[in-house]
């Protein structure tokens, strides 16, 4: 089996009813739930900014400062996954290395942090109290795919933001963990299926072919990140966009990014016996909080 991270998007099933049945409430959600494509990172995008701005207007109602987070482009907002297949975007900016960059800048610079800091401690613990419960609020859990146990406060305007989103915090925190923790469960298969290897043959065969003698996209991405504290160097970032584009361009030669979505889909869909209400409970909330969503923020250019 390849040794490389993958981060494919969930792909929900589309899974038909039974003929002649007559769905209850509860049941006709989970099948409208099921049929619910998922969500674009445009529009997963546009949730977070309501998100942000739903905290701000929390924060500000008890006496705080609050700057939302700086809405970078799409094109510099996307989540780069396993497979690049975007040759514009490749071709501007590489595998992201410099826009890692800015973001750790902007991360340090945040001005919510800045403004905590110079609160007096007791306004300080009151700031804390205000955003998510501060320590003393509830905590919630729940057991993730694979082992383990992930936990969040369950307090302040964070709380609020997501009940005014999604309806049940608890139950969004727990079809999400449960959710973006099945790969654990199904990218080993999808790694090792003999569809999506063939793919990765063909893509390296490729790569070997532009000069560039690697097994797989992880690798490929590897070897730039290896150079990413040079990346302000311009022949640096040169060679990692050069890279970059010949990835993404083997990537559509081998149809890499549709075949690891369908096999994807096929072994998650092995997992909905036992996780298919999470899945659903995921979709259906996500398009809940988008509607909320339009009403509160623009979408991002």
């Amino acid at each position: 089996m390849r040794k490389a991270a993958i981060s494919l998007l969930l792909v929900s099933a589309v899974i038909t009813g039974c003929a002649g049945a007559q769905p209850s409430p509860a049941g006709t959600e989970r099948q409208e739930a099921r049929a619910a494509r998922q969500l674009t990172e445009a529009e997963q995008l546009r949730i977070s900014d309501a998100q942000q701005r739903l905290i701000g207007g929390c924060m500000r109602r008890q006496g705080f400062e609050f700057w939302e987070a700086e809405r970078l482009s799409l094109a510099k907002s996307r989540t780069l996954g396993y497979v690049l297949d975007d040759v514009d975007w490749a071709r501007t900016y590489g595998y992201g290395s410099r826009l890692q960059v800015e973001e750790a800048v902007a991360r340090a610079a945040n001005p919510n942090l800045a403004y905590r800091k110079r609160l007096p401690e007791e306004r300080r613990t009151a700031y804390d109290r205000a955003v998510d419960g501060g320590i003393d609020a509830p905590v919630i859990s729940v057991e993730i795919p694979g082992g383990g146990t992930v936990r969040k406060r369950l307090g302040g305007c964070v709380a609020e933001s997501e009940k005014k989103l999604y309806g049940d915090p608890r139950e969004w925190f727990r079809a999400e963990k449960v959710s973006g923790h099945l790969r654990s469960l199904y990218v080993p298969k999808v790694l090792a299926d003999r569809r999506f290897s063939a793919a990765l043959d063909v893509w390296s065969r490729c790569m070997k072919r532009a000069g560039h003698d690697y097994e797989d996209p992880g690798a490929s991405r590897r070897a730039a990140i290896a150079r990413s504290d040079r990346v302000t160097e311009p022949g640096v970032f040169e060679a990692e966009k050069k890279l970059a584009v010949a990835d993404a361009t083997c990537a559509r030669d081998a149809d890499l990014r549709s075949i690891g979505e369908e096999r994807e889909s096929h072994y998650l869909d092995q997992l909905r016996d036992r996780y298919g209400e999470e899945l659903d409970t995921y979709t259906r909330l996500q398009h809940r909080a988008l509607d909320l969503a339009r009403k509160i923020v623009g979408p991002r250019a």
